[in-house]
């Protein structure tokens, strides 16, 4: 029991006395989730920059031009003539959209020519892209309506006869989830998430490669071999109880940045509690199979760099090739980015998650069970090494 006690103090200590571990375990954390929260604090891109050329400058035209002035989500960069080239005003002005009114526009209007009004999206930038021609469809979509009710009402159809012979029926278009289309409240889980498992696999890297290169992992541990999971267990200890301070610092970021939180908070620390296990177990695995912690770091990283794009998260995994959806279902944040989509964004019922829940347990116990399985050999060996250069060396001194 004293040795116990002894090897959780000294496991604490290593854990403190590291400033590169406290860094990344408390101090990136509170700075990515401010740097997210602050940059996607206001949750909708607005004034995005659209370049209207009215090559009409008839009162129609400019009835359009102040109909896209009056939307918010883009800010309207009025041109009395085409740029020479158009391509490269768009590049300078960081235009999401051109809009070109052509001449004649009004008077196609009237006489029934249907003119043509060109919209140019900017899809460099998808998100912006989106939000533009959202946007400028809405805008154009409004007009047109407009316009035709009142060529109906000229030839004598009062306002409401108008309306029904424009629009024979009604689509009623309701939002699920998010209702606000709020990117942050998107986001925000997610990215919280990944931080997470970044800092787990940075912090368990070291764990054990660390102790192999030295002998104090054998002068420490000697008597406690063969309890392999007791070792596990005391090295994992430090991250399995700091994260909850993580979580602390993510769920006050969150109610600062007005993030919904899940309704079941028991299901949400269970369903993270099992991600924290299974992101732990998969370090120590890598940690325990790779003696250098510079290749175990490296190893980990290509592993969790990835992991937020192939998710599934943003873009889905029927999209994906087979073989890449295979690779995901190995790594923990997959699974839970699921069940904190469903929780946090799609408040959904808990029975949702178990699935998820079981996929995390799962991946826990198989990380749990090689990682075992190695320590053990590795252990075994270390210790017959360190016995027989210990016998070498009394040889040599008799």
């Amino acid at each position: 029991m004293k040795q116990i006690k002894y090897l959780l103090k000294r496991e604490f200590r290593l854990f403190f006395t590291n400033t590169t571990m406290l860094s990344v375990f408390f101090l990136a954390p509170l700075v990515y989730a401010l740097l997210i929260g602050f940059t996607y604090q206001s949750g909708k891109v607005t004034d995005i920059p659209v370049i209207v050329i009215d090559q009409d400058k008839t009162p129609t035209s400019q009835q359009m031009v102040d109909m896209l002035e009056d939307n918010h989500s883009i800010k309207v960069l009025n041109y009395q003539a085409e740029p020479a080239s158009l391509k490269d005003e768009v590049i300078k002005t960081e235009a999401g959209a051109v809009v070109i009114i052509p001449e004649r526009f009004e008077a196609g209007i009237l006489q029934k020519k249907y003119p043509e009004l060109n919209v140019y999206i900017n899809t460099s930038n998808v998100l912006t892209a989106n939000f533009a021609s959202k946007a400028i469809q809405l805008t154009v979509g409004t007009f047109s309506a407009g316009a035709e009710m009142k060529a109906l009402q000229k030839k004598g159809m009062n306002a409401d006869q108008a309306k029904i012979s424009f629009e024979p029926f009604k689509a009623n278009y309701i939002t699920l989830f998010n209702t606000t289309s709020n990117y942050l409240v998107f986001m925000w889980p997610a990215l919280m998430a990944v931080v997470l498992q970044q800092v787990i696999l940075l912090a368990m890297a070291v764990t054990f490669s660390e102790e192999f290169k030295r002998d104090s992992f054998v002068k420490d541990f000697a008597g406690k071999q063969k309890y392999a999971v007791l070792v596990m267990a005391i090295k994992c200890l430090p991250v399995w109880l700091f994260s909850n301070v993580n979580l602390l610092i993510f769920y006050w970021c969150g109610v600062y940045f007005k993030i919904p939180m899940p309704e079941n908070v028991s299901n949400f620390f269970l369903v993270t509690a099992m991600f924290v296990v299974a992101s732990t177990n998969l370090g120590v695995l890598v940690s325990i199979l790779i003696p250098n912690a510079l290749k175990a770091t490296q190893i980990l990283m290509i592993i969790a760099s990835p992991a937020f794009i192939i998710s599934g998260f943003t873009w889905p995994t029927y999209a994906m090739p087979e073989m890449i959806t295979r690779f995901t279902e190995i790594i923990p944040l997959t699974p839970y980015l699921q069940a904190i989509k469903i929780m946090v964004v799609q408040h959904g019922l808990d029975q949702l998650t178990q699935k998820y829940l079981w996929h995390l347990f799962i991946l826990g116990w198989v990380f749990f069970i090689l990682g075992w399985v190695a320590l053990k050999i590795k252990i075994k060996i270390l210790f017959k090494e360190y016995h027989l250069s210990a016998d070498t060396e009394k040889g040599i001194e008799e």
